[in-house]
C-alpha cells in the first residue's frame, strides 16, 4: 500500500470513531433513563412457620424385632393352646406330601393346558420333567393347594407365615410360560 491510500483509511477511520461517539452518547443517556424508570418489585418472604415436636408414642409398645417377641412367637408354638392360625396348617401336616411339593413354586413353570373329558389339566415343567396336575393336587413347598386350572394360569393357595408367626392363606398364580424362541 502506499502512503496516499494509508492516509486515506486513517482519516475515514477518525471520521467513523467520532460519528460512532455521537450514538454512544445517546444510547447512554436511554439506558440510564430506562434504569431510572424500572423499580424491580420484590415480595416480602413470609415468615417460617414454627416447628412444634411431637411426643414418640410408641416407646413403651413392644419392639417387632426384639428378643422378647421371637421368644413369644416360639413359645407359642409348643404347649399352648392351638390358635386359629394352627388350625390352618393342622391338617397340612397330617396328610402325605405329593411329588410336586418337594420344589419351590419359583422353580416349577407352567407349559400346557390339556382338557381330558371333563377335567381341566395343567402340564408343568420341573426340573427337565413334565408333570400333569389338576384341581385338588399340591405342589410348592408353602401346603400350596391348586384351586383352579384353566388355558392360561394356575391358581394355588398357599398357607405361610407372616411377620408375626401366625399362619395366613395367601393365592399364587403360575402363567404360562411362552416356548423360547
Amino acid at each position: 500500500m502506499n502512503r496516499f491510500t494509508q492516509l486515506l483509511l486513517g482519516v475515514a477511520t477518525a471520521f467513523l470513531l467520532v460519528a460512532c461517539d455521537d450514538e454512544s452518547d445517546n444510547l447512554h443517556t436511554w439506558m440510564q433513563q430506562e434504569q431510572a424508570a424500572t423499580r424491580p418489585s420484590v415480595k416480602p418472604i413470609s415468615p417460617p412457620k414454627e416447628f412444634v415436636p411431637q411426643a414418640y408414642v410408641a416407646a413403651t409398645t413392644l419392639d417387632p424385632f426384639s428378643k422378647e417377641r421371637l421368644a413369644a412367637v416360639l413359645r407359642g408354638s409348643g404347649s399352648a393352646p392351638p390358635t386359629i392360625s394352627d388350625a390352618l396348617v393342622a391338617p397340612e401336616r397330617a396328610r402325605r406330601k405329593e411329588q410336586l411339593e418337594s420344589f419351590p413354586l419359583d422353580g416349577i413353570s407352567m407349559v400346557g393346558f390339556l382338557k381330558k373329558g371333563s377335567a381341566d389339566v395343567g402340564l408343568v415343567k420341573v426340573d427337565g420333567l413334565i408333570y400333569q396336575v389338576n384341581k385338588g393336587m399340591y405342589m410348592g413347598q408353602n401346603y400350596g393347594k391348586i384351586k383352579n386350572v384353566n388355558e392360561s394360569s394356575i391358581t394355588i393357595r398357599e398357607i405361610v407365615q407372616d411377620g408375626v408367626g401366625e399362619w395366613v392363606e395367601r393365592d399364587a398364580v403360575l402363567e404360562l410360560q411362552e416356548a423360547k424362541k
